[in-house]
Formats: C-alpha cells, structure tokens, sequence
C-alpha cells in the first residue's frame, strides 16, 4: 500500500480529496487495476469500496472479493505517493462516501453503453449528496472490452480469462472451478 501523502490538503481547493471507487470487483479485472492506477493522480486518498450486492450472484464472496482487490493493490506500483485502501461495504453509496468523508466517486467507462447507466446513476448521487462530485475515467484501450461479467462467463464455460486478468485473480479462478 502507498505511503500517506506529504499534504493534508490540496493547495487549489484547501481540501483533502477522498476518491472512493466503488464496485462489485467480481473478480477485479485488469480494467479495474487500470482505473485505480489512473484515479491516484486526482485524489489524496483513494478508497476501493467492495460492495455487497448479492444481487449479482457473485463467483466470490465478499470476503474473498475484498482479499483479491487488496492483494491486488498492495502489487501496484504507482506514479503518485497516495494511499490506497479496500473497504467492504453494504450500505447505499452516498451513505458509505458520507462516512469515509469522500469528496470524489469515480467511475470507470468502458463504453458509450456504460455511459447512460453511469449518467443516471450521478445524478441521482448528486440529488442525494451535491457536496460529493463523481469523476468518469475511460478505459485504456486495451481494456475497454473487459467486464467483469464476460470474465466470469468465459471462466465457467473452461475459457483463459489469463488476459483479462492479474495473475493472482487467476489463478483463484482457476481453483474456484477446479472443485
């Protein structure tokens, strides 16, 4: 994990960014570790919320989920000196930024498919909580096409998802089929 930054508060706003990501990171893709090493450069802090959502029947429980993100993070080798720490949560997001002081959600794009889903999803954020701003920042190129629901996909019908993910990710993957 990264080291706590040098300043308590950004000289242009006087204020210490918080950038929470959130997601179901099931499993944290390559697109993921994309996101989290571009979103450093625009928070002091960056939180990685794990969340619950049961809904999406998850391959990984939220346990192993959190596990495989930190493991994950604790591997990057960033640009900037921020820290970066996985939190689970199973509460509505506004109220989970609320209780990490986060100042900035970010969202990652992959596609203009994603876009109005993540538009809508701001500014219903933004009616709940209008201190709280969300950032979108668009996939790399060579992972736009990655979700984490193709990678799960592909992994039960015996695919490789090797390229789609880190190494550790998919080596669980591998033994979470092989039982």
């Amino acid at each position: 994990m990264a080291k706590a930054p040098k300043v308590t508060k950004t000289p242009a706003t006087g204020r210490y960014r918080i950038g929470i990501y959130p997601g179901t990171f099931d499993p944290v893709t390559n697109g993921h570790i994309d996101i989290i090493s571009r979103a450093v450069k625009v928070v002091d802090k960056l939180i990685v919320a794990v969340a619950v959502n049961i809904g999406k029947g998850p391959m990984f429980s939220l346990k192993e989920r959190v596990d495989l993100c930190r493991a994950e993070v604790s591997k990057l080798k960033l640009s900037v000196d921020v820290p970066v720490e996985v939190v689970p949560f199973d509460t509505l997001l506004m109220h989970f930024v609320q209780e990490m002081k986060g100042t900035v959600i970010i969202r990652g794009l992959r596609a203009v498919s994603d876009f109005e889903y993540e538009f809508q999803m701001a500014g219903m954020n933004a009616r709940l909580n209008d201190d709280v701003e969300t950032m979108f920042l668009m996939a790399s190129e060579h992972n736009q096409f990655i979700a984490s629901r193709f990678v799960k996909e592909i992994a039960r019908l015996g695919g490789d998802v090797s390229t789609f993910v880190p190494a550790g990710v998919n080596k669980r993957i591998i033994a979470k089929f092989n039982k």
